[in-house]
């Protein structure tokens, strides 16, 4: 089945736009400043072991996620598709995916759901061995869309979950976004039951409180991204879309709304004691503003699973980097606060200072 957009115009118009939308959203991510004004990654402080009592060459930084081994305790989050030079970063991303044996998702596939040549700039993934590919579609497109249309998401890029994602703020800030929300909590609850494969809920960078976590575990999803504000704002990048065309009022409503929502390391903390209320097996990624391994570490101490990173991925596709960095910064952590391994480190005390220290006191 091919999506077309009910109510906003021909199928060609719908293809053209998600196609030119994609590409401009990476292009302004990349040359614009689009990060929220405060990393609150800052305000986390882990409590240095002036006697760590382990060797460096011993750390292990191997863990398990929707029950599979990672090399590292890190993900690539869904990022792009649906135009020609996603394939390259795609591909890009996937092999150092493959590398480092860290899971991997696409950005939202809704774009070949409309113009189905444009699976190619996706399904490029299947062709490295990564041990968790993850499709990826919008909440919003959840009620338009069959059970075989996120099959075929899935099958395409022969992924082992799917993410679904939670990007209200974008829509309301979009001129052309969806704003009908009523219903989705239902529609996920089906998808969860008839995909065949894991389901990740996930947000785009405002955060998942603990009662929607409360929510989404109910209906029996396998992860949750609580993906927070500290990273890129994608009010941010409708803001300056809105600039380019010269739309005031929505550039004023992506300026108003560039900081909305809730804390990074915030979310991490609720949507934990969200899980560990409902006494279920849920996977919980921390994303949103990490940029080393000194943040994976503080978002694994606060109770992620793993940490998940976009920006800094979309960084090292144009700066022609790795991950070896990260690697060697997350170990010199887990030295420094006696951790052998990743259950260890998530036992470190912490401290929670600055601004985010204000939001923990309510």
């Amino acid at each position: 089945m091919v999506m077309t957009l009910s109510g906003r115009g021909s199928e060609r118009n719908d293809k053209q736009i998600i196609e030119q939308r994609k590409e401009e959203h990476i292009a302004i991510t990349v040359s614009k400043n689009t990060v929220a004004s405060y990393n609150f990654w800052d305000d986390v402080v882990l409590e240095h072991n002036a006697l760590p009592e382990v060797d460096y060459e011993e750390i292990d930084l191997t863990t398990k996620f929707l029950n599979k081994k990672l090399g590292l305790p890190l993900m690539i989050t869904g990022i792009t598709g649906g135009f020609r030079k996603a394939k390259d970063i795609n591909a890009y991303l996937a092999r150092i995916a493959e590398e480092y044996q860290i899971p991997m998702g696409v950005g939202s596939q809704r774009a070949m759901l409309v113009k189905k040549s444009l699976a190619y700039t996706y399904s490029v993934i299947r062709e490295y061995d990564i041990p968790i590919r993850i499709a990826n579609i919008g909440a919003p497109q959840l009620r338009e869309l069959s059970l075989d249309d996120l099959k075929y998401l899935v099958d395409e890029i022969e992924a082992h979950a799917i993410a679904i994602h939670l990007n209200y703020l974008q829509e309301i800030v979009q001129p052309e976004g969806d704003r009908e929300a009523r219903g989705v909590l239902q529609r996920i609850s089906e998808v969860v039951k008839e995909i065949g494969v894991p389901v990740i809920v996930k947000e785009t960078g405002a955060g998942i409180s603990g009662n929607v976590a409360k929510k989404i575990i109910k209906v029996g999803v396998s992860a949750i991204d609580a993906s927070g504000v500290s990273g890129t704002s994608f009010s941010a990048v409708e803001y300056y879309r809105a600039l380019r065309t010269q739309d005031d009022r929505r550039a004023n409503m992506g300026r108003l709304l560039w900081d909305w929502g809730i804390p990074a390391p915030l979310a991490v903390i609720n949507c934990r004691r969200a899980i560990n209320a409902s006494r279920k097996r849920v996977y919980l990624i921390g994303s949103g503003g990490i940029r080393h391994g000194l943040d994976i570490a503080r978002a694994l101490v606060l109770g992620a699973d793993i940490a998940g990173i976009a920006r800094r991925a979309l960084e090292m596709y144009f700066r022609g980097e790795n991950l070896d960095p990260i690697v060697e910064e997350l170990k010199a952590v887990m030295f420094l606060t006696g951790s052998r391994t990743v259950k260890h480190l998530k036992g470190v005390r912490y401290y929670i200072i600055g601004k985010l220290a204000e939001f923990v006191k309510r």
